[in-house]
């Protein structure tokens, strides 16, 4: 079991390896065959990374035997190999529901699917901030090819976008990278967090340079106002398996965030202590700010999808703003909760689409539904989980958020943001619901294409998190309670396990 650390990278790799090689890559059928499979068995070494974990302690694993901080190494801990968990788990449900058909719009859509995949969990796995920087390559390249899956104008104009504003973000990424190592004379996490506390002068005055460089970067991850305008358009245009997939996406940038600024830029690190945390405050709350008046504004499914993600994000970055052990706690759990209630509205936004004929899924009159009870049914569930409902598990996640204040200033910004941005998903959502399905202008097509037993399992598998995270709410805010310790407890944390670095 001490490889264990590295399976979640190399299952994705090999899986996504072998269906590029013929006969496999010239038959769909075995490519859905190796992707569920690929996929099953990652959730599986996932989940038994996590048992492990959560029973043993962190787990280091240095790749060739290199030892920190030259060589490259994983650190699976509580928070990471949760965040692997998710990834897995979005994984086999989305996959589930593209293997229906969604699939044929394009080649090599399995092997890039595994491959972003990949870079996913490699990012939440690694020790070192320049092996971050090339799993988000990996994952990034991946997702450029995914949003083109299917064409379209409309495709195409979004992810040249993306494509674009990701690139200036790498090379800010490596202009922060290449400070960084010239005053640290280090990219270990563990390493950089010990020597950060003993820059002075014009060394921490470039490396804050660097440490603010890569929030600009995370941001444009994350979708931090000023740089989350290309996230509404981006997922609004991509196929349903990839816009599900994408809900993890922003979570990405969210857990670089709270990983940097708490293990290499926290208490400890003297002059630069909690650099970014002025910073995030103001832009936290404007992320929220503005996603709620996209939520508002949405005139489809899909892109009140997309703005509910934006509006996630800013919740997110205000328990970073906040860096307490609670907030931490809290932004893991409703990490957990959003990103597969996203992932399960934008799947069920396709369903819609295929159903209403010219209407789609605009918030307009149209004909009936193929199958009403089903998609009203799953609506409910989600819209009353993302709006933050009880019993549902986005109520539990943001009480935890507003329990997490510590001042009076805190809850005096975040209270209102969080329950008026509510209020207005409610608004919404209600507004949504009353149109899609109960404003009727005809009888159902005949030719309308109902949902497939793999659509449906999908959707459920996601919407079934809702309810489980409140039954057994108890032991995953535990959980989260003890992955958001050792994060913040740098003294006593894994990282001074790492042979190679010392205090």
């Amino acid at each position: 079991m001490q490889h264990l650390s590295i399976f979640p990278i190399l299952i994705p790799l090999l899986f996504g390896a072998i269906m590029l090689l013929p006969p496999i890559s010239r038959d769909i059928t075995s490519q859905r065959i190796s992707s569920v499979i690929g996929t099953l068995f990652l959730l599986i070494c996932s989940a038994l990374l996590l048992f492990q974990i959560d029973t043993s302690g962190t787990q280091l694993y240095a790749l060739g035997g290199w030892q920190a901080p030259f060589g490259i190494v994983l650190v699976a801990d509580r928070v990471s190999s949760l965040l692997v968990l998710l990834t897995s788990f979005l994984g086999f449900a989305v996959m589930l529901y593209a293997i229906a058909g969604k699939d044929k719009g394009g080649a090599y859509f399995h092997p890039l699917f595994m491959f972003q995949l990949m870079g996913i969990n490699g990012a939440f796995l690694t020790g070192d901030i320049f092996n971050l920087f090339v799993f988000f390559e990996v994952l990034l390249i991946a997702s450029y090819a995914l949003l083109i899956h299917a064409g379209g104008k409309q495709k195409t104009q979004a992810t040249v976008h993306y494509v674009i504003l990701n690139l200036v973000g790498s090379s800010l990424f490596l202009f922060g990278l290449g400070i960084l190592y010239g005053t640290l004379g280090t990219l270990n996490m563990a390493d950089m967090a010990i020597k950060v506390g003993q820059l002075q002068g014009e060394d921490a005055t470039l490396a804050k340079t660097g440490a603010l460089l890569l929030l600009v970067v995370f941001g444009l991850k994350a979708a931090m106002l000023p740089m989350h305008f290309w996230l509404p358009k981006t997922y609004a245009s991509a196929s349903a398996p990839v816009a599900a997939l994408f809900a993890i996406m922003t979570k990405v940038g969210l857990y670089s965030i709270f990983r940097v600024y708490t293990v290499i830029f926290g208490e400890h690190a003297g002059e630069l202590e909690n650099i970014a945390t002025p910073w995030l405050w103001p832009l936290a709350l404007l992320t929220i700010t503005i996603g709620s008046i996209g939520v508002l504004a949405s005139p489809s499914v899909r892109t009140l999808s997309a703005n509910l993600v934006i509006v996630s994000s800013g919740s997110l970055l205000a328990c970073a703003a906040i860096n307490s052990v609670e907030a931490t706690s809290a932004a893991l759990y409703y990490m957990v909760h959003s990103t597969l209630a996203s992932a399960a509205l934008f799947l069920l936004a396709d369903l819609i689409t295929r159903q209403r004929g010219q209407a789609e899924d605009r918030f307009v009159k149209s004909r009936m539904f193929t199958q009403p009870k089903l998609i009203g049914f799953a609506f409910a569930i989600v819209a009353l989980s993302l709006v933050g409902m009880p019993p549902f598990s986005g109520f539990v996640g943001k009480v935890m958020i507003l329990q997490a204040t510590q001042s009076s200033v805190q809850t005096m910004w975040v209270w209102p943001l969080i329950l008026i941005g509510s209020l207005g998903a409610l608004v919404t959502f209600s507004r949504a619901g009353t149109t899609l399905f109960w404003r009727h202008s005809g009888s159902t097509s005949n030719d309308a294409e109902p949902a497939s037993k793999s659509e449906i399992a999908a959707i459920a598998l996601l919407l079934l998190a809702a309810p489980i995270l409140v039954i057994f709410g108890g032991a995953i805010t535990e959980y989260t309670l003890q992955a958001a310790t050792s994060l913040h407890d740098i003294q006593s944390s894994a990282y001074d396990l790492i042979p190679g670095v010392s205090r």
